[in-house]
Order: structure tokens, then sequence, then C-alpha cells
């Protein structure tokens, strides 16, 4: 008797687990710190709602390339947009998350957050070990009034594979022939002067701690630690500091439709009141995923991250959402592309 009422009182206990989500799905992924607090603040609200988890590591852009090509974690994060050679040797279905935008931060006494003017040549002139002091001339012109410290100028780059990195370096290109033919635009490149720090988080702890010295960190990096923010002149001859309205007109600007594996560029988009330096991340999925339910998971994840709620979150963390065009394209990839081994869909 007492045996019996104990097996049932643990089939009791086993139903109610079950039916609380006990068996509930954690999905892993890796990759950019570009993006990394929009995804860690829709991972809470998500476990929140759903009792799924979600376990992402920031690690670069480049790390999460390696980490879902060898099906490390379910899913990569990549600032960069990868080559369509690439992912189909991988095969890997790639499709923007939402979109950010990086910004120049600088450590100089007496300047305040958007104060300074710096222009596109310039700031490559200055990662290009050109420009080395706060008050070169070339600077002073760009800020009369300004009282410009006789500092040296430490230039703070991402020493780890970056899709922030590929972002700024695409924009130094776009600016500056000189960059473009000596350095070039990668996730890595070999930078000619600075000092080095890991993702975002390094770098704005770098530029915190260091007079004189300059980076690029997404907008959020430097609104939540309170860093000075330069303004910078863009393709419309324009200075505007980085505010959302914009973000979002270069983001507007993007042309999806005739952009391949959803590999849209708004760098130095022409708009009159666009921020020079806006670009998607995106999300590296495997075609073939050896576990169909994690892999499902993912996409339902980014589908609540795409809807009302999701988007007012990121926007709050002023991250731009996509249109939903888009999103309806990338929900007709995830049912035509992500399937089981015997070519039925995952979602």
């Amino acid at each position: 008797m007492k045996l019996t009422t104990a097996f049932g009182a643990a089939i009791a206990v086993a139903s109610s687990l079950f039916a609380g989500g006990a068996f509930a799905i954690d999905i892993n992924g890796a990759g950019a710190s570009f993006p990394a607090p929009v995804y860690q603040t829709w991972g809470a609200k998500y476990k929140e709602k759903t009792g799924n988890g979600l376990n992402y590591q920031s690690i670069g852009s480049g790390g999460g390339q390696n980490q879902i090509i060898n099906r490390t974690v379910d899913f990569g994060a990549s600032d960069a947009p990868v080559a369509a050679d690439k992912l189909a040797s991988a095969k890997l279905l790639q499709f923007p998350a939402v979109i950010g935008s990086v910004v120049a931060t600088v450590n100089l006494d007496g300047v305040s957050t958007n104060q300074l003017k710096l222009t596109g040549p310039v700031l490559a002139d200055i990662y290009l070990g050109k420009i080395t002091k706060w008050d070169d001339k070339v600077i002073a012109d760009l800020n009369p009034g300004v009282k410009l410290p006789a500092t040296a100028i430490v230039p703070v780059y991402r020493s780890d594979a970056s899709g922030t990195t590929y972002i700024f370096t695409s924009y130094l290109s776009e600016v500056s022939p000189e960059w473009k033919s000596k350095v070039g635009a990668s996730t890595s490149v070999q930078w000619p002067t600075g000092a080095g720090a890991k993702g975002n988080e390094g770098v704005t702890g770098n530029v915190k701690n260091t007079k004189g010295g300059i980076g690029y960190v997404e907008f959020i990096y430097a609104a939540a630690n309170k860093l000075v923010v330069t303004q910078l002149q863009n393709k419309a001859g324009k200075f505007l500091s980085p505010e959302v309205p914009a973000f979002i007109e270069a983001a507007a600007a993007a042309d999806w439709a005739g952009s391949k594996d959803f590999a849209a560029s708004m760098i130095n988009t022409a708009g009159p009141g666009a921020w020079p330096i806006v670009s998607p991340t995106y999300i590296l999925l495997p075609k073939n995923p050896t576990n169909a339910d994690a892999s499902r998971e993912v996409m339902k994840f980014f589908d609540w991250a795409y809807g009302k709620e999701g988007s007012e979150m990121a926007e709050k963390l002023h991250y731009i959402p996509l249109p939903e065009a888009v999103i309806e394209r990338i929900k007709a990839a995830w049912k035509s592309e992500v399937k089981t081994p015997d070519g039925k869909p995952v979602l």
C-alpha cells in the first residue's frame, strides 16, 4: 500500500513538472558583442514567458562564426555578413536580428559629450597614426571654441576578430582611400597604431581609463557607461550627434531587396540626417541542424523578438527593429531552408 502510494505520488510530481515546463529547451548562441545587450535582455524576458532560456556568449563575431561552423552552439552571431560561398559550404542560413550603430568615444579633459566634431577622413588619419595630438590643427579647425588639450591620442581597437571592427573599418574604407588601400575592411586588420582590447566591453573600459583615448563601440555601450561621444560628419556634410532618429534614417536607406543573404549595407548613406556608421547584425543558423528541437526554438525565440514586445525592448536599448517586410522574408526562409534529415521543415 505504501509502495503504491509513493509510486502514485511520484507520477503526480512528474506530471506536474511536465506541465510546468520541466522539459524546457535552453538554446546556446555565441558571437558578436555588438548585439549582446539586446540578446541578453530578450533572453531574460523570453525565459520568464516560456521557461526556455538563452545562453549567449559574447565572444566576438569571428568566434561566433567558428563555433557555428563547428556546430558547438545552436546559432552563431556576427556583425560582419558571411560570404556566400562560406555560407554554402557550412550549410548556414544568414538573417539579420536587429540594427545597431557604431560611435566614436573619447576621454579628454574639458570635452563633454557631443561637443567634439570629427570627420571620417580625420578619424581614419587618427587610426593611421598620422594625427597624434588632440590639439592638432586639423582637429582644432573643426572645433573652434573648444579647448583641446595637448594630449597624445591613444587609439583603441578590438584585439579579437570583431564584427564591430568590420563595420568601423568598412566606414573608414568608404571615407578614406588611404585607409582602404593600406588597411582595408575586415573583422581583423593590421592596425597601424594604438592599443587593443577584447570586445565592445574591453574597448569601453580601455577608453574610460585612458586619458587621450579614442575608441569605437556600439552605441549602447557608450550610453550605458556614460562615455563621451563625438559628432561625426555624414555623407551630406552635416555634423550629427549619435541619436536614434539619425540611426533610423540611415537604416531606412538599406537596399534589402537587392541584397543577397540579407547583407544590406547602411554605411555612409546619403540621407541628410543619416548617421554614417549603422549596420544590421546577423544570426547564423544551420540549414541541416543536428538538434531540430533546439533549431526550432532558436527560430521561435527570434520570431518572438521581432514582435511588439521584443521590438520595444530593442528600442529602449537604442537598437532599431527590422522592417516588417524583411521579417516576413526571414520567416519564409526559415520554412524553406531549415530542414530535418528527411527534408521536412523544422519550423
